[in-house]
């Protein structure tokens, strides 16, 4: 998800539960048993996920689930998975792909159902409860997962299957199935001697407590911090309505009558662009980069080298060099050295470019009367500044005619144009915040495909950034086609007063982005439901996501949305063509705060020893052995890098600027045929929307396109090489 991480949940399937409780009948028991069981009984019959969710659509019902439902359930499922196993396990027939790798796909979806609720919540609606619930749950799935993977009867049926797959006349999807099933066993430690198993377990559990740890250290620094500003003098150079949200923050934080501004990024970055007051701009911007980082209880520099160097043990123990060649051996990239090919492709011209604004601002700081030298906390506001003079454009410009509600609209005419989709909203379906918005989904042919809900506001219970994921998963492994519930969560300012919520350009991108996810999982057309929606190698997932960016630029699209919030004027031609104009500028400091965080990644997992890093030391190594100039940093430093420490992404932070070669080059192909062109439309709904991981996404993606993607489109795009003629 567009600069933050999709939410580590398990995925749900809407099925019958109501089979699903334990078998045990109390007459059978003493009399204390008896009691224990009715209570058990008792506290199933008040549990929603103990029967079936009567909702319309299957929805979960959010206003049943409390937070004393959630261990019983995961218990009961954690119980119940193991059943499951055991009698694929126990079967007595000789192993079939359908009583074998079907059977194991089918298995878990209690757990999965309970587990999509759980942690899909633990992103928007975390409290001191749920994060309890989740250091004691944790133990117990990384328990569970490795039973499953370490069960070497069940990898002798998996393998006596795998050994068969010519012979089976199985389709490309169940292929892939099979072949996915039989590496997640040994890469799971399937072949390993029972002294290594144990020391298998160990690390994991280890790993998932740290994981948390680190997640929960990041959210207290983020939410703790605050910069309580009582004189108005200092917040000279803000936009009123920045002002006025600082204001209600600071009611909210029991400073009324004062502007708080904090670290999160709706607050943080129009106060980098648009302040005077340099030594705020400065205090402001440490306060984020110091993230995790500060000598106090939530300094993650530790858990990030332990992390680590436990990654690095388990990669060695199943047979790899480095933890990266583990996770790189599922991505489209394969290896460590592919990586770095790619982003020394795009490193020089983009540091190049960013020495060159870098001597812009200090120009322009000098020509101001500026004594110094430009800093790190200078960068936004001379950036800005800069880009009003070169294109006479500033973010403050652009806000009045990207209101969130004219935005999500241009979304969905977007979607609409291009495959037929619409969206109807509905105000009386389950919701678990009353910011939610709940949209029924249909198809150009009128037929219901799913259900979209979109959490838009920041809060305090969010981590931050922005994100997709899903209640339930299409599929079609139970007979019928079974839709989905696919949600965005994104972190946007609120309305103040009788203004609406106003997006910069950036924010009304990442709306398209995190819709280019959520439109994958609903138009996903698959079988099983391992393969369907985002599904996909971490260094591919971005691609429809970023697509998806590209139509919002596009004047057709700009004037369907893009009205001012008072007057219902459409955004004026000629700010479009500044829009479009400016769209190569800056792009080196981008390209290198990305770029930087990727190679911190990546010389985090490609560690060769064991031995503890001091977190400082070796990160400020990297940015000097990369030639990272003072002005950038990293856009995640090492205490904050959520997404490789308490997510999904480590090894695979790169993936982004992967998935963007084939957007580039897919983007080439809209541009030739005609944005709205309807071959070109379907094409790419066929091979890349409706496929996710059914197949190799390099076969699916020349399907699309006739050929392999080049990286020339995405420097272009860039403005670090000429567009060829």
């Amino acid at each position: 998800m567009k600069k933050n991480l999709i939410a580590p949940v398990a995925i749900a399937i809407s099925i019958a539960l109501v089979g699903c409780k334990a078998t045990t009948t109390a007459d059978t028991l003493a009399p204390a048993q008896q009691k224990t069981v009715q209570q058990k009984n008792t506290n199933e019959q008040s549990n929603p996920f103990f029967s079936d969710f009567t909702t319309p659509y299957g929805i979960p019902p959010f206003e049943k689930i409390k937070h004393q439902h959630y261990l019983p359930a995961f218990e009961h499922g954690i119980e119940l998975n193991r059943q499951e196993i055991a009698a694929i396990t126990n079967n007595k027939a000789a192993p079939t792909f359908e009583n074998t790798i079907e059977a194991m796909e089918k298995s878990g979806d209690f757990l999965n159902t309970v587990s999509s609720v759980f942690y899909g919540l633990t992103g928007s609606m975390s409290d001191d409860e749920m994060r309890a619930i989740a250091k004691e749950t944790s133990p117990k799935l990384s328990a569970l997962s490795d039973d499953i993977s370490l069960n070497k009867a069940l990898f002798a049926r998996v393998k006596a299957v795998y050994q068969q797959k010519d012979q089976l006349n199985l389709r490309v999807d169940q292929k892939k199935l099979l072949t996915d099933s039989y590496k997640s066993f040994v890469r799971g430690g399937a072949n390993l001697n029972s002294a290594d198993e144990k020391t298998l377990r160990s690390l994991n559990e280890k790993l998932g407590k740290l994981s948390l740890k680190f997640g929960e250290n990041l959210l207290a620094e983020t939410n703790n911090w605050e910069m309580v500003i009582d004189n108005k003098a200092d917040l000279a150079g803000l936009p009123d309505d920045i002002i006025a949200a600082a204001a209600v923050t600071a009611k909210a934080r029991g400073h009324e009558g004062k502007w708080v501004f904090t670290t999160h990024r709706p607050s943080k970055n129009p106060f980098l662009t648009y302040s005077t007051n340099r030594k705020l701009r400065e205090k402001i911007y440490k306060g984020y980069t110091m993230r995790g980082d500060n000598k106090n209880a939530n300094n993650n520099q530790k858990i990030a080298a332990e992390i680590a160097s436990l990654r690095f043990q388990k990669a060695q123990l199943l047979g790899y060099k480095t933890w990266a060649n583990y996770v790189l051996e599922n991505a489209m990239a394969k290896k460590p050295e592919n990586v770095f090919k790619l982003l020394d492709q795009v490193w020089p011209a983009a540091l190049k470019r960013a020495k060159e604004e870098r001597a812009d601002i200090q120009k322009m700081a000098d020509a101001e009367g500026g004594h110094f030298k430009v800093a790190a906390w200078d960068w936004w506001y001379y950036s800005e500044k800069i880009r009003k003079q070169r294109y006479d454009i500033d973010a403050s410009e652009t806000k009045p005619y990207f209101s969130l509600e004219n935005t999500l609209q241009g979304v969905f005419y977007t979607a609409n144009r291009l495959w037929g989709v619409t969206f109807k909203e509905r105000n009386d379906l389950p919701k678990y915040h009353p910011d939610v918005r709940t949209f029924e989904v249909f198809d150009k042919d009128g037929s219901f495909v799913g259900i979209y809900m979109a959490d838009h506001y920041v809060r305090k219970s969010k981590r931050g950034g922005a994100w997709m994921s899903s209640f339930r998963k299409q599929t079609k492994m139970y007979g019928k086609n079974i839709t989905p519930i696919i949600y965005n969560v994104t972190n946007f300012p609120r309305p103040v007063g009788d203004k609406p919520a106003l997006l910069t350009f950036d924010q009304a991108s990442t709306l398209f982005h995190e819709f280019g996810h959520a439109i994958q999982g609903l138009l996903s057309d698959g079988y099983y439901r391992s393969q369907t929606g985002t599904a996909l190698p971490r260094d591919y997932v971005e691609y429809p996501s970023q697509v998806m960016e590209n139509w919002m630029t596009e004047p057709e699209v700009l004037a369907h949305f893009a009205k001012h919030y008072k007057t219902g004027k459409v955004i004026p031609q000629t700010l479009v063509d500044k829009i479009q104009a400016s769209g190569k500028f800056n792009q080196g400091f981008g390209t290198v705060e990305y770029l930087a965080a990727s190679l911190l990644d990546m010389s985090w997992h490609t560690l060769t020893t064991a031995k503890l890093q001091d977190a400082e030391k070796f990160e400020q190594g990297v940015m000097k052995k990369i030639g990272l100039i003072d002005e950038i940093a990293p856009r995640y430093r090492t205490g904050y890098f959520s997404h490789i420490f308490s997510g999904g992404y480590s090894s695979g932070y790169y993936g982004y600027i992967w998935s963007n070669i084939y957007d580039a080059d897919t983007w080439v192909a809209f541009k030739e045929n005609g944005i709205f062109d309807q071959k070109t439309a379907e094409g790419y709904r066929k091979n890349v929307l409706e496929t996710g991981g059914t197949d190799d996404p390099t076969l699916m993606y020349r399907r699309f396109r006739g050929k392999d993607p080049s990286v020339e489109p995405l420097l272009e795009r860039r403005g670090f090489i000429s567009k060829k003629k």
